[in-house]
């Protein structure tokens, strides 16, 4: 009976969101406008801000490296910025969105978590709004996908990626939302664990060929490779968005399930706890 309950509970809470659809899309619309106010270039920023970031990684491995034997094609880079600019904008503006809109929040109700999902949205918006600008760039630069003939069939795969990007990344949102509310520092640390997972996930870098597979520690072999994408379902994420935008080969689907059951679990997770502490937010804030 409790067990009942609490679908009836769930599909009563994802009704009220449904209802709500019209209260999400405004508040989707309202931060890509703040977002981008007073802004010289607006929403092209969208697109810019990857491309500077692709040019500055190109230059450092590219000129600065000092002969080191690092080859990072633009690019390969791109095809990694984009899905962490989507998933680390997400999770760090997502950390306060509650705190932020306090004044909101003591005034009216609405499902509070309306304001993470709204900005796991909007920040989808701008990624796919950047998304045509690596194709272009893709194509003109003749990616290995686009040479061996195999780039088109396998994007078919990105937007199922893109949706367990989305799932992961808005149930750790919702973990971080709700720890920020009771313990304000969770802005901070969260802004130094974004940096610190910029730098651990294959971003700029191709793992495989920077890293070695296995590695000896206290005289037990350690598959560091395998551990690195089990560990962190970013790499993994961020090599399937590899694998079908810039390979252009098949994903490695034992990695992509195992990544994609984490994703959906991290979503049901951090919407029940969610759930579960929102009724003390206006208490707290």
């Amino acid at each position: 009976m409790s067990a009942l309950n609490g679908y009836r509970g769930l599909f009563g809470q994802l009704g009220e969101l449904l209802n709500h659809r019209y209260l999400i899309s405004n508040l989707v619309s309202r931060n890509l406008k703040v977002r981008y106010k007073n802004s010289l270039l607006g929403i092209a920023w969208s697109m810019l801000n990857p491309l500077l970031m692709m040019l500055v990684f190109t230059v450092v491995f590219t000129v600065l490296q000092g002969g080191m034997d690092v080859e990072v094609p633009p690019a390969f880079i791109l095809a990694g910025l984009l899905p962490w600019n989507f998933f680390a904008g997400t999770v760090t503006i997502a950390t306060g969105s509650i705190v932020d809109n306090s004044s909101i929040i003591k005034k009216v109700y609405f499902p509070r978590e309306s304001l993470p999902i709204s900005v796991m949205l909007s920040n989808l918006v701008h990624f796919v709004i950047a998304l045509p600008i690596y194709f272009i760039l893709a194509t003109v630069m003749g990616i290995p996908g686009a040479e061996n003939g195999s780039f088109f069939p396998h994007l078919l795969w990105l937007p199922l990626i893109i949706i367990v990007e989305a799932m992961f990344t808005l149930g750790l949102s919702f973990i971080t939302a709700t720890i920020n509310v009771f313990y304000r520092d969770m802005q901070i640390v969260m802004e130094t664990l974004i940096m610190a997972w910029f730098f651990v996930t294959p971003v700029f870098y191709d793992f495989e060929k920077t890293f070695a597979a296995t590695k000896i520690i206290f005289g037990i072999e350690v598959p560091i490779s395998r551990l690195a994408f089990i560990l962190n379902p970013m790499a993994s994420i961020t090599s399937a968005y590899r694998d079908a935008m810039y390979y252009g080969r098949p994903l490695a689907l034992d990695f992509f399930l195992r990544t994609a059951i984490t994703a959906i679990v991290m979503l049901v997770i951090g919407y029940w706890f969610f759930r579960r502490n929102n009724w003390r937010f206006g208490e707290e804030l």
